[in-house]
């Protein structure tokens, strides 16, 4: 069976292959034809889409998909469609003295890879399926996508939407489990965008590799707060509170944890609290508040808790409502905050992806910062404060994927900041133009002016007085 679906993504990758190449050079009113029936699927299906991942969830919110799944990425299509035309264009560059005043000529072309394959995760199925694919068509690519099993019905709502809008030799989505995204990711692609976790995307680079396909991770890790001296304790809490709650915690950006000065952890915990009982006064029936997508992963929650608890942490369940959350079959977990935890925790080892906030105390930023480098780097870094001494400080001397200032996620949203990690958290990024190059090859055309250059220069043999002249002059 496996091997069946394998031979049937091969077909399809060289049916893909024979198209693009056939169709080259292909009008930029092509790619944008694309571009926009992508945005008109995602429109008019918006409601559909939007109910098939909160069944696959269990339970989330239609208005919080209808933002982060559907508006976002329209959104992202026409930023796309507007830039487009200027992305495209050849670049001018500089040839070496006298070269230029001979005729000669350099430019860079950015030109379509080919077939480019996209594996999306379970998280935000829909935006990480269309949102690389925007880029994708914007540099005139064609497209295989691999969704996620964890969300079964929304990728196949997807796949059934994108066979009526494309042919399959332009889009096609390929549903299946682990065995299908292993033959998918074995595939010799043009370039493969992967979003997943760290694990996996070793897995998904290693696959690639043995085909020499360039690859897109967009991977996660422990992205951490710094919480400084003069933030805003109330607006810091509740913009944290709402970026760990937000599809329950379940972000590749969602704040992990929380680094405060020693003597404001109170202060700091309670507006966290507050913020979460402000936004979510219930939880069990809330609309608004999303389930943890899966048994296994509610159960590997848990387990992160009874782990720290065990361990000497603190444990504060955010539960307004005093719900009774042990005879619940729902998959909704309270935010819980661990305070006094330690490196020993699986909690600070483990991408937490999902309501659960350790948080660690400094008594200089210097320690927090030293923390965070020590480990390995996160895709997003948070820093709240108006000292900006001391934001730059912790600009500086860290690296991360991005950065947001006075909120978390938010720089993800930024349709014109390249988006991507560094190392472990992740390697190239879509988004901007940055995300137009990356699906792009970037090809050097040099033209030679009618002059013999070689022979004026001195480097055409029999090398003699004329060489050695060229020499001195290019070695001043």
């Amino acid at each position: 069976m496996a091997d069946n679906r394998k031979t049937e993504l091969e077909a399809l990758l060289e049916k893909q292959r024979d198209a693009f190449t056939a169709a080259r050079p292909e009008p930029l009113d092509a790619r944008r034809d694309r571009i926009e029936r992508a945005m008109a699927l995602l429109k008019e299906n918006a409601d559909e889409l939007c109910k098939a991942m909160s069944a696959d969830f269990g339970s989330r919110s239609i208005q919080q998909s209808m933002i982060t799944d559907i508006a976002s990425t329209v959104g992202f299509g026409h930023y796309c469609l507007k830039n487009m035309a200027k992305w495209s264009r050849p670049e001018r560059r500089k040839v070496q003295f006298p070269l230029g005043l001979l005729g000669a000529k350099a430019e860079l072309r950015y030109e379509p890879k080919g077939v480019i394959g996209i594996l999306s995760p379970w998280n935000f199925p829909v935006n990480l399926s269309f949102g690389p694919l925007m880029q994708v068509f914007a540099a005139g690519n064609r497209a295989m996508i691999k969704p996620s099993e964890f969300t079964e019905r929304t990728s196949d709502v997807m796949a059934e939407l994108v066979a009526k809008r494309f042919s399959d030799d332009e889009c096609a989505v390929v549903t299946g489990g682990p065995e299908v995204a292993h033959a998918f990711s074995s595939l010799p692609f043009d370039h493969l965008v992967f979003t997943g976790s760290t694990a996996t995307g070793r897995k998904v680079m290693e696959a690639a590799a043995r085909n020499l396909v360039p690859v897109t991770l967009e991977l996660g890790g422990k992205s951490p707060v710094f919480l400084g001296r003069s933030a805003d304790l109330k607006k810091a809490g509740e913009r944290i509170a709402m970026g760990k709650m937000m599809n329950a915690g379940q972000i590749c950006l969602a704040p992990d944890y929380l680094y405060v000065p020693e003597d404001m952890e109170e202060g700091a915990v309670a507006a966290v609290e507050l913020g979460a009982r402000d936004m979510y006064p219930t939880l069990l029936a809330n609309d608004d508040y999303a389930s943890v997508v899966s048994d296994r992963h509610f159960d590997r929650l848990k387990g992160l808790v009874a782990d720290a608890r065990e361990k000497g942490a603190d444990v504060i369940e955010v539960n307004p409502a005093d719900e009774d959350f042990g005879n619940s079959n729902t998959r909704k977990m309270p935010l819980t905050i661990l305070r006094n935890v330690t490196d020993d925790m699986a909690a600070m080892q483990e991408e937490i992806f999902g309501p659960v906030l350790p948080v660690k105390t400094y008594k200089a930023i210097d320690e927090a910062i030293d923390y965070v480098n020590k480990n390995d780097r996160p895709l997003g870094l948070y820093y709240f404060g108006e000292d900006g001494g001391e934001r730059e400080k912790v600009l500086t001397r860290t690296i991360s994927g991005g950065v947001t200032v006075n909120d978390v996620v938010f720089h993800v949203s930024m349709e014109d900041l390249p988006f991507g990690g560094v190392g472990p958290s992740g390697i190239g990024s879509y988004h901007g133009v940055e995300g137009f190059r990356e699906f792009s090859h970037a090809r050097s055309v040099y033209t030679q002016p009618k002059i013999d250059v070689a022979k004026l220069g001195g480097f055409k043999p029999p090398y003699g007085s004329a060489t050695d002249k060229a020499i001195k002059t290019m070695m001043k």
